[in-house]
């Protein structure tokens, strides 16, 4: 898998699914759509200010809620790269390796990266680095099984090329 290299968007603890994207747009599936409105709640500006390949760093509990797939459909379809958290919602854990959303739990590096920083993520290895801060942590590197799927760009692609 190649590694993420992006700007930092750090939010706190227990982010839900209904935050990543309110439920008032839950009736699309387009992930261009749900992207166009990603995080909105949390931060009016994300939209605006994300590029492609960026990193969201959070705390505790990250996707908590509803099992809907439409949250980490429209973090990718943002342009998001990886989310790091010190933990997260089994079922947006599961649901983002289903849809080819990178996802490491590293509580170390949750902690000691800040918003607008640079980070790299080697999805091999697990090792985050701090580009501004020249910091590295050691995340949980993504079995094999994992990576082929994520690289697949998700599930259903997975299994169709097999």
């Amino acid at each position: 898998m190649k590694n993420a290299i992006g700007t930092v968007f750090k939010f706190g603890d227990n982010v839900d699914t209904d935050v990543i994207i309110p439920a008032r747009y839950l009736n699309s599936s387009d992930p261009a759509e749900l992207a166009t409105h990603c995080m909105e709640d949390i931060d009016k500006d994300f939209v605006k200010n994300v590029k492609k390949g960026d990193i969201i760093v959070a705390t505790k509990n990250f996707g908590c809620g509803s099992s809907r797939e439409h949250a980490p459909i429209a973090i990718k379809a943002a342009g998001v790269s990886c989310v790091i958290a010190e933990t997260f919602a089994r079922i947006f854990y599961r649901n983002s390796i289903n849809i080819g959303l990178p996802i490491v739990e590293c509580p170390e590096a949750a902690k000691g990266i800040d918003a607008g920083d640079q980070v790299e993520v080697n999805f091999d290895t697990g090792v985050i680095t701090n580009l501004t801060k020249g910091t590295t942590f050691q995340g949980q590197a993504f079995p094999e099984f994992m990576q082929k799927i994520i690289a697949a760009e998700g599930l259903v692609n997975y299994i169709n090329n097999q």
